[in-house]
């Protein structure tokens, strides 16, 4: 059995330590699935279609860090500050630069208490 602790352990090891890895500072802001913020009127419909329910871990993107920095749509992202990783579901419009939007269900509250934050991002790279 610890043979096969060891051998798991290594591979595991390699794994991470082949997989490249970038962080990027970035504004963060928050936002919520009610009708006031939403052009459509489907505040539960992402950019690409996926359907935002209260409780994902999701986040919106600008369109820069897709085009430039290697982001994609279903990648995962550690946030500094935050337990855990934030799936990439959403979009931004075009204005926006080097910001992410974090999805905060229906708690206008809550995403107003978060603000305006300055954070770094951490994914892999493909």
């Amino acid at each position: 059995m610890k043979l096969a602790h060891y051998i798991l352990s290594f591979l595991l090891f390699t794994l991470v330590a082949c997989t490249e890895t970038k962080t990027l500072e970035v504004t963060a802001t928050a936002y919520n699935s009610v009708e006031s913020q939403t052009k459509k009127g489907d505040a539960e419909t992402a950019a690409w279609g996926d359907k935002l329910r209260p409780g994902m871990k999701a986040v919106a993107v600008s369109r820069d860090l897709l085009k430039e920095e290697g982001i994609e749509h279903g990648s995962e992202l550690r946030i500094s500050g935050l337990p855990g990783t934030y799936r990439v579901l959403d979009k931004m419009n075009k204005r926006w630069k080097k910001k992410i939007d974090i999805y905060m269900g229906e708690n206008v509250q809550r995403a107003k208490e978060w603000g305006r934050q300055n954070v770094e991002i951490t994914w892999v790279l493909d």
